[in-house]
């Protein structure tokens, strides 16, 4: 459903029109730097704005998407033809209690861990260097190094397509491998609530110097991307299966398999979303073809390519 005069009115009376950007590109809200134009993105700065604004949008039908730090997204090059709801700074507030970590869904992992740090905090280090948001980060479980948003989710603040709010506890959560409960319900997350234990600032810090020095090590982090491209396929690793079917360093356009990490296709020069989606689409079909193995893309699609 394509956006008209009344619905801009409407979502007029909820966000500033400062706050309502139309024809943005997204290649200014994703790590990919890659993507067309939403044909409207709001900037949301409270709950309560998005408390009146989703249940309106779906009781009219009105296509919309929920964006936080875009590091797990690639958008077509033809644009998003719907609303692109982004977390803004109002919503990225991070609070100490005692051994928890309160964060609203648009803190990024990384600041949240850092906060944790400076509060005596341990069991976020793994999230220091991922550069995703805390709603993003719980939505698909994201994880590195042994730890994942599973081991240390107290709870989750979420609201339900008709504004209701909801209070979820780690059971209900359904976590598993790079998803949850979430992928699968209309649910927006609002807050999260993180359990960790004391430890020295100087310990945590180690810690997450070490991580960030495998990172470099091994990861193309100089180049923009969606970090991990592939989900790892049980009993198989993406990126070694990548390297095994003669696909290092393989390009099309801009968009290449990276010759650090194979698991990794990045924006190696003003790519399109159509150049990684058809290295993406290539290395699936080699891979399937060498190995019967189907690699199942762990970045989200959106907009028209």
């Amino acid at each position: 459903m394509s956006l008209n005069t009344s619905i801009c009115e409407y979502i007029g009376k909820i966000i500033p029109k400062e706050r309502m950007l139309f024809k943005e590109p997204m290649s200014r809200h994703t790590t990919f730097r890659i993507g067309g134009d939403a044909e409207c993105m709001v900037l949301i700065e409270q709950e309560e704005e998005l408390l009146r604004l989703v249940p309106y949008l779906h009781q009219i039908g009105q296509e919309y998407f929920i964006l936080g730090n875009g590091s797990n997204l690639l958008v077509g090059d033809k644009g998003y033809r719907g609303i692109i709801i982004k977390l803004g700074e109002g919503m990225n507030r991070i609070t100490v209690e005692e051994e928890r970590i309160h964060a609203q869904a648009g803190a990024l992992l990384s600041q949240t861990a850092a906060r944790a740090r400076d509060a005596g905090l341990s069991g976020m280090e793994f999230a220091a260097g991922i550069p995703g948001s805390v709603g993003g980060g719980v939505v698909m479980n994201a994880g590195a190094y042994d730890g994942e948003m599973k081991q240390i989710v107290e709870s989750v603040k979420v609201m339900d397509k008709e504004g209701k709010i909801l209070i979820l506890d780690n059971n209900t959560m359904e976590f598993g491998y790079r998803t949850s409960i979430i992928k699968n319900r209309p649910f927006i997350v609002l807050e999260v609530v993180f359990r960790m234990h004391p430890a020295s600032g100087e310990e945590i810090q180690e810690k997450m110097d070490d991580l960030m020095q495998k990172r470099q090590s091994k990861q193309p982090l100089n180049y923009p991307s969606a970090g991990s491209t592939f989900k790892r396929p049980e009993g198989y690793f993406a990126g070694k299966l990548i390297m095994e079917s003669g696909l290092r360093g393989y390009r099309i356009g801009g968009a290449q398999v990276s010759d650090k990490h194979c698991g990794f296709v990045v924006n190696v020069g003003k790519a399109t979303a159509a150049d990684v989606k058809e290295v993406i689409e290539e290395v699936q079909e080699r891979v399937s073809d060498r190995f019967h193995v189907r690699l199942e893309p762990e970045i989200i699609f959106l907009g028209d390519f």
